[in-house]
This record gives C-alpha cells, sequence and structure tokens, in this order.
C-alpha cells in the first residue's frame, strides 16, 4: 500500500480509477484517494519525491508546527507499522489522519482539474525510503485508449511507464552486494539477462528469475550484445578482462564493455585500451549508492567513455538507477567517484568518533543522534548508519573493506596531483585499524569498533 504526503497536509492512498472516469489529457498520472472521503485526484508522477530525501526541504519551506506535526506523525506511524505486511487502514482517531487535511493537492477530479506547484512526498509503510521511482517500476502505468489510467501489478515486462526495455542482449559479470540488485531489477523491467559469477551458485536466483547462466566471462560477452561488470577493486578487474577465458578473449568489433567497478582512472584506461584495440567499446559506469539502494533501482550512475554507449544502455540505467551523469573521456568517472566515496567514508568516521566521544564524556548517543537529525547534516545516511551503532548491527549494506579500498584509491588520486588529502589520511587510518579488528566484511560503520577497542 502506498500514500502520499502533500505540501497542504492531505495523506492519499494510490487506487485504482474507476472505470468510467478519465484521467487528464496529455497527463501521466496516478489516481489517488482522500482517506476518509469520497474525494479523489489525480497526482502528476513527475510532482512525487523521495520521502525522506526531500523531508527536510519540505520542513523548511513550511515552517508552520502543523507541518511538522504531519511529519511528526508519519514517522510515529511508519515506526508502529514497520515489518506489516497486511493492509494497513488509519483509524479516525489517529493523530496521521487529524494532522493530515486541507486542501487538494494534484489534480482535483471532478469538477475540474487544476494544477498545483507543490509536489508531494510518496512513501509506503514498510518502506520509508519508497519514492516515486520505486513505485513505478512496483506498478504498471497502462494508458488505455479509453483514455483511462489502471495501476496493476507490475510483472517482469512491466516497465517502469518510460522505460521500454532495450532489444539488445545483456550480460552481467558479478552478483556481490551491487551486482544482484542491479541485475534484479534489469529483469524486472524484462531485459534479456545472461549471468556469471565466479561463485557459480549465486547464479541460481536469477536464473530462476529468468536470467539466462553463462560459464566464462568470454562466453557472456561473445553472446551479448552489451556487457556490464561489478567487481571488488582494480585486481579483480584486471583478471575479469585480461584472465584466462576473460573478457578480452570474447571482444571481437561491435561487442560493448561496461565495467561499474569503483576502481582507480589508470586501471580503467588500460581496460578501455585493450577492449578498443579489440574492435569493442567501452564505458566506465561505476555507481554511487549501496546495497538498499542497489535493490530499490536508485543508484546514481557515474559514467564516462563511449558517448554513444552511454545512450545505447539508456533503458539500463534507467532500470537500475534514479539518475545518470555522463562525465566525458574515460578516467573521469572513476576519478570523480573515489571522490564521493573519499568524503562519504571521512563522513562515516567522523560520526563514529563523535558517538564515541559522546559516550565516553557521558552524553546520550541517541540524543546526538536526535540532535543531528534536526540539524542540516540530516540524511539517510546519517540516520541509518548511526542506528546501525545504536543497535549494534553491522550487517554489509557497503563492505568497510571496499570503503577503506576506496580511500586508500583517493588519497593516491590526490597524490598524482600533488594535492593535500589529510582528511582522509586520517579516516584511512582508522579503517586499516577495523581491519585489524576483523571488521573488513561487516559494513563501513562498524569503523565505530576502532574507536572501543
Amino acid at each position: 500500500m502506498y500514500f502520499i504526503l502533500t505540501f497542504t497536509l492531505n495523506c492519499l492512498q494510490i487506487v485504482n480509477p474507476p472505470k468510467d472516469l478519465k484521467k487528464p489529457r496529455g497527463k501521466k498520472c496516478f489516481f489517488v484517494k482522500f482517506f476518509g472521503t469520497e474525494d479523489h485526484a489525480w497526482i502528476k508522477v513527475e510532482q512525487l519525491k523521495p520521502y525522506h530525501l526531500h523531508k527536510e526541504e519540505m520542513i523548511k519551506i513550511n515552517k508552520g508546527k502543523r507541518f511538522q506535526q504531519a511529519v511528526d506523525a508519519v514517522e510515529e506511524f511508519l515506526r508502529k507499522t514497520k515489518g506489516k505486511d497486511q493492509d494497513l487502514t488509519i483509524p479516525e482517531s489517529s493523530t496521521v489522519k487529524r494532522v493530515m487535511t486541507g486542501t487538494v493537492a494534484g489534480f482535483k477530479w471532478p469538477p475540474s482539474v487544476s494544477e498545483v506547484r507543490n509536489p508531494g512526498l510518496a512513501l509506503q509503510h514498510s518502506s520509508p525510503a519508497v519514492c516515486y521511482q520505486a513505485i513505478t517500476k512496483k506498478l504498471k502505468v497502462c494508458e488505455e485508449e479509453t483514455g483511462s489510467t489502471s495501476i496493476q501489478a507490475a510483472d517482469s515486462t512491466a516497465v517502469n511507464g518510460s522505460i521500454t526495455p532495450t532489444d539488445k542482449k545483456i550480460g552481467f559479470l558479478g552478483l556481490g552486494l551491487m551486482g544482484s540488485g542491479i541485475v534484479s531489477n534489469l529483469l524486472k523491467m524484462g531485459h534479456t539477462v545472461t549471468v556469471w559469477n565466479r561463485t557459480a551458485e549465486k547464479c541460481d536466483l536469477f536464473i530462476q528469475e529468468g536470467a539466462r547462466l553463462g560459464r566464462t566471462p568470454a562466453e557472456v560477452v561473445s553472446t551479448c550484445d552489451i556487457t556490464f561488470a561489478c567487481v571488488s577493486d582494480p585486481k579483480a578487474a584486471k583478471d575479469l578482462v585480461l584472465g584466462p577465458s576473460g573478457v578480452l578473449q570474447g571482444i571481437r568489433p561491435g561487442k560493448c564493455y561496461v565495467d561499474m567497478s569503483t576502481v582507480d582512472a589508470d586501471t580503467v584506461t588500460e581496460l578501455a585500451q585493450v577492449i578498443v584495440s579489440r574492435g569493442g567499446r567501452f564505458l566506465e559506469a561505476p555507481v554511487s549508492g549501496n546495497q538498499q539502494l542497489s535493490n530499490d533501482g536508485m543508484l546514481v550512475i557515474l559514467a564516462a567513455g563511449d558517448r554513444g554507449l552511454y545512450e545505447d544502455c539508456s533503458s539500463c540505467f534507467q532500470a537500475m538507477g534514479k539518475t545518470s551523469f555522463f562525465l566525458g573521456e574515460v578516467g573521469n568517472a572513476a576519478k570523480m567517484m573515489l571522490i564521493v566515496n573519499m568524503v562519504q567514508g571521512s563522513f562515516m568516521a567522523t560520526i563514529a568518533e563523535g558517538l564515541t566521544l559522546a559516550q565516553v564524556t557521558g552524553q546520550s548517543q541517541q540524543t546526538l543522534l536526535d540532535i543531528l537529525n534536526q540539524g542540516q547534516l540530516a540524511s539517510i545516511f546519517l540516520d541509518q548508519k548511526c542506528q546501525n551503532i545504536l543497535q549494534g548491527n553491522f550487517k554489509p549494506d557497503f563492505y568497510l573493506k571496499y570503503i577503506q579500498k576506496d580511500l586508500r584509491l583517493a588519497i593516491a588520486l590526490g597524490d598524482s596531483v600533488n594535492h593535500p588529502t589529510p582528511m582522509a589520511a586520517a579516516a584511512n587510518e582508522v579503517y586499516k585499524r577495523a581491519k585489524a579488528l576483523d571488521q573488513s566484511d561487516n559494513d563501513m560503520s562498524a569503523v565505530y569498533r576502532a574507536y572501543i577497542h
């Protein structure tokens, strides 16, 4: 069950429209019902924004106490219903319903169609991070000849309203934390995918979902038009291409290779050269995100290299991510990705340092988190990682060993241009300490343990 919280404090449920009701002409909309009334409206897809990502922005714009009360009530509602699969109903007396009343947001129908400037926030009771991309991937918006819009469960060929899967055969090498979510979304969006993984058992689930099995990287590349790869580090990326039965052996003129691994610019440049030397086409496309964002199809893709190949990958990138950037020549995406992860890794170490300092000085760690969540640093990342630490739950969403690898490569990038990176260097030492404490295969938030041992 999906809900929308609007600027004007409405709580709406996405439902199927009556068969005899026509949608506003030329609009791609969701049909919604207002709780506690028979009123309904059309909401434009483009007006919806992710709840957690834009919550603070909306609070700043709507500084009244009623909007903050609405947000607080939604948060309480989500906490109470977390993990429940049954349909939800909001009692007449509930705070959520009381505070979410007001003027109509979206397209009121009938008696007239009127656009509102303010977008809404989309949320789902079992997953607070859901946004309109996730909704449109789970719900198929079908525009029939009558002009009506119906919403129904998506199947493997259902396609996010605007995504038409490429007819090219797609290969994917590497089914780790990130690769698994990517492949799952490619299949859900109707792509034809052949998979390979060093540990073959990881392929089984995707075979059941409709993927084909490749016996070697070379076989996958030779039988597919575009092959993606997502592996752990520079050595793994090189071995995958240059090793026995590797990618290079399957490359021939016109074959396309997209490396999504987070590696250094020298490595990706070397791989591009050998692929192109065989007549292949090359694109680097590392991704910013974590396992949850990969599963949700909400990654940020940083691409560089063959611009035509970037465009050929359009439907794939739409399936796996919320946005993509083309950054020019090969190497630029690798550099940008390392800078992004350098900032993220350093921030995570600072969070851990602050929480431990609070503890040793007799301050409440939960209160520190509450204060941070009300300030300018508030973010999904901050809240999730602090919750990991407070709960002692370090199940990997982004491996600690990989963020340390990215910090090391970012420091080397700085050295190559004689640019100081003292903050990253300090954070790197803390992560190395955490690795020495056997935290490599835990989440990056386990860097906290480097401060308490």
